[in-house]
């Protein structure tokens, strides 16, 4: 299953921090899917490409099987935006060089370069803003959803999601970013929570954190 670990972030886009300063709109990007769930039924393109290699699906709630079926947004991350009117998913490929840094960084294997997030947006007020951003990843059999925010364009995990996972251990993952190390008995204490499924946790939200960083941080001081 492609990385699960909901995380709410404020902006997937080419540079994490224009994501979160517009008012919705999506970087363009030459290799990036963006598909639209519309709570209230009406469906709209939040990222649209302006190279031929660039395309848009938009999905709406009460569409046909057809109607991009594969970029459903799963009923965990729209848990985690109850006050959103609507979840673009955004795919971006990663580079055989993106991919390489946060292997060596993380320790860890990328399984899948078509990285997911979930940007939520909202209406009310009257003006359609984005409200967060989320990913999915796996871990030891568990899908964890991770959602981010943004501090000056750089993402840091505002919540992890997890259902029968001890929400302990999950609250360890919050206000954390790519600079941590995300290791079990110095910065993350397992807290009751096995081994294995805390070192696979921490592996696959650190890995996600790296990418998110990769693909959308803009650049800041250590």
């Amino acid at each position: 299953m492609r990385n699960i670990l909901a995380i709410t972030l404020v902006g997937a886009l080419t540079v994490f921090a224009a994501a979160c300063s517009n008012s919705g709109e999506t970087t363009k990007t030459t290799t990036n899917t963006a598909t639209t769930t519309n709570s209230s039924g009406a469906a709209h393109n939040d990222a649209p490409g302006t190279a031929p290699s660039a395309h848009n699906e938009t999905a709406n709630k009460g569409a046909a099987p057809n109607a991009a079926a594969k970029d459903e947004v799963p009923a965990a991350v729209r848990a985690a935006f109850p006050d959103a009117q609507s979840i673009t998913t955004q795919h971006k490929d990663m580079t055989a060089a993106q991919i390489s840094s946060v292997e060596k960084e993380t320790s860890t294997k990328v399984a899948d370069k078509d990285h997911h997030s979930y940007l939520a947006f909202s209406t009310s007020g009257g003006a359609r803003k984005q409200v967060g951003a989320a990913t999915v990843v796996e871990a030891a059999g568990k899908q964890m959803v991770i959602v981010y925010e943004s501090r000056n364009g750089v993402p840091y995990i505002r919540e992890v999601r997890a259902e029968g996972v001890a929400q302990a251990f999950l609250d360890g993952f919050k206000g954390k970013g790519h600079d941590d190390k995300f290791q079990i008995g110095q910065d993350l204490k397992a807290q009751g929570v096995d081994e294995a499924m805390a070192k696979a946790a921490a592996d696959a939200v650190r890995r996600d954190a790296v990418t998110m960083q990769t693909l959308y941080g803009g650049s800041h001081s250590h």
